[in-house]
């Protein structure tokens, strides 16, 4: 009796096999490394060209985040401080303290200090400080307890799991926005308070971005 179909055919299965076996393993081993502190940088928390201790400045002297940062409530970005800011105290403030002498050298030189990059968000992904800032999300939804940092260090993954979970339920996130950069602030567990953070919501228009079911378990990972 001839043959039906041709021989090659036979390979087929196998083959069906070995590309499930294959694109399991992708999807796995993507998952796992967008999952991974080395590429969400959790923890890190590189070393500084001046010791800068948050927990003193922020902390212990309550220095209010916009003092430093100044335009991270009317810009896109949240800027690192220019040496003349560190100078209108540390001109009269442990002026000849060792530590402080990259600050002095930077301040006569004109040239900037180093500083090195801590957080930094997946290139896909446009974050707006003062969007944020002027709508009641803290600095330390992102960036963590900093006045409790000596070295600051990334402490969220800034994957698209972490915005959507703020962003699909922002009351859960959002404060007073008299308390945003009021780093002791603790949310009042009070039906009251809820309702206001909804009106807020509602108010505000701080709406959630719509849920595609199909994608959301792979989104919640990148």
């Amino acid at each position: 009796m001839a043959n039906v179909f041709p021989k090659w055919v036979n390979t087929i299965p196998i083959k069906v096999i070995v590309a499930i076996v294959l694109i399991k393993t992708a999807v796995v081993l993507g998952v796992t490394y967008y999952a991974t502190p080395k590429y969400t940088r959790v923890g890190y928390a590189p070393t500084q060209p001046v010791a800068f201790s948050h927990a003193l400045h922020a902390g212990q002297l309550e220095i209010d985040c916009r003092y430093c940062h100044t335009y991270v409530d009317r810009s896109e970005h949240s800027n690192v401080p220019t040496t003349q800011v560190c100078m209108t105290c540390h001109s009269m403030v442990r002026k000849d303290d060792p530590i402080l002498a990259p600050v002095r050298d930077s301040y006569e030189s004109g040239e900037p200090i180093p500083w090195v990059r801590v957080h930094k968000t997946p290139d896909y992904v446009y974050f707006n400080h003062s969007v944020h800032v002027n709508r009641g999300i803290s600095c330390m939804e992102c960036h963590g307890s900093v006045q409790e940092m000596d070295v600051v260090q990334h402490t969220k993954s800034f994957s698209m799991g972490f915005c959507l979970e703020c962003h699909r339920n922002p009351e859960e996130y959002i404060r007073p926005p008299e308390e945003v950069y009021n780093l002791d602030w603790e949310r009042p567990d009070t039906e009251e308070f809820k309702k206001e953070a909804v009106d807020f919501v509602h108010d505000w228009k701080v709406n959630p971005p719509p849920k595609l079911f199909w994608l959301s378990p792979l989104i919640d990972f990148i």
